[in-house]
């Protein structure tokens, strides 16, 4: 196997040694930052942002996943509004999915495979003019499920028919896994990559090497999608990824579009403070990026 190892090298795709150690970092200097998704209204995200600063922890990036186009105009801009206020990322999916339309197929266990991408002409307007809506409201992250709909955003970005400060990210639910996917969907235009949760610590160190962008890892799952918990491999996490951003809170919910409710928004939390217990116990010297900073792709 060696001639294909060696032409995985010359395009940039390595081998990664058992104490591989990402040197890479958020231009801010961070290593890590805490991301919380699931957040699906202003209400549940005006109680999460409460209890953080309740409990001294910041968080970088809230995130919803239900679809911009089940949000009012009122709700967006709500949402704009408390992320400016505490100075945090905020990242709202696109609607238009393969769930969400006429597919039948999507709906079979073999056709799941479909998963959240879009099908046909119509849903691709659909979505791009999701995107717009959003970005017209002081959105400035936007969570997508298709590869097809991150060229044509990458395009429109540089052609200034979006803002040029959006970002994009990935969701784990296009299903990528491998470093070959990172440097492909970081050439398309993507700012930040959700590999699928369960990789193993190798695995994230092999994308790590291929690619610069950010990458995000979840620390624990909802049942839906194993509902496993990786608080104690944080640390390495941190020492592979970086830069990374530290997905926290999934257990609370049931699925992926579960209804966040108060209660709940607290209680993840709890989770994260409970994920900051062992970064404080195990790599106290890993550098989180700083309130405020001018690296987040907070609303306008």
């Amino acid at each position: 196997m060696e001639k294909t190892k060696e032409f995985l090298k010359k395009i940039g795709i390595n081998e990664v040694s058992k104490d591989f150690i990402s040197q890479k970092r958020f231009n801010d200097g961070g290593q890590y930052r805490f991301e919380v998704p699931g957040i699906q209204t202003p209400k549940t995200m005006s109680a999460l942002l409460k209890e953080s600063v309740k409990q001294n922890v910041f968080i970088h990036r809230v995130t919803q996943t239900k679809g911009i186009m089940l949000l009012t105009d009122d709700e967006i801009r709500e949402m704009v509004n408390l992320a400016i206020n505490y100075g945090c990322e905020l990242f709202l999916a696109v609607g238009p999915r393969a769930t969400y339309d006429t597919s039948a197929t999507v709906q079979t266990k073999e056709g799941a495979r479909i998963g959240y991408r879009l099908r046909g002409y119509d849903n691709l307007v659909y979505a791009i003019e999701d995107v717009k809506r959003a970005c017209s409201l002081g959105v400035r992250g936007i969570l997508l499920y298709d590869e097809g709909l991150l060229w044509i955003l990458n395009q429109m970005r540089k052609e200034g028919e979006i803002p040029h400060n959006v970002h994009f990210k990935l969701s784990a639910h296009a299903g990528h896994s491998n470093p070959a996917s990172a440097k492909l969907l970081e050439a398309q235009g993507l700012d930040s990559l959700n590999p699928v949760r369960d990789l193993q610590i190798p695995m994230i160190a092999s994308i790590r090497d291929a690619c610069d962008m950010s990458i995000d890892l979840h620390t624990e799952n909802p049942k839906s999608t194993g509902g496993f918990i990786r608080h104690y491999e944080v640390p390495e996490f941190i020492r592979v990824a970086s830069p990374v951003y530290l997905k926290t809170g999934g257990s609370v919910a049931t699925n992926h579009n579960w209804d966040t409710t108060e209660k709940e928004a607290i209680a993840r939390i709890k989770q994260v403070l409970l994920v900051k217990r062992v970064i404080e116990e195990y790599c106290s010297d890993a550098i989180a990026s700083p309130k405020q900073s001018d690296d987040l792709s907070v609303p306008e």
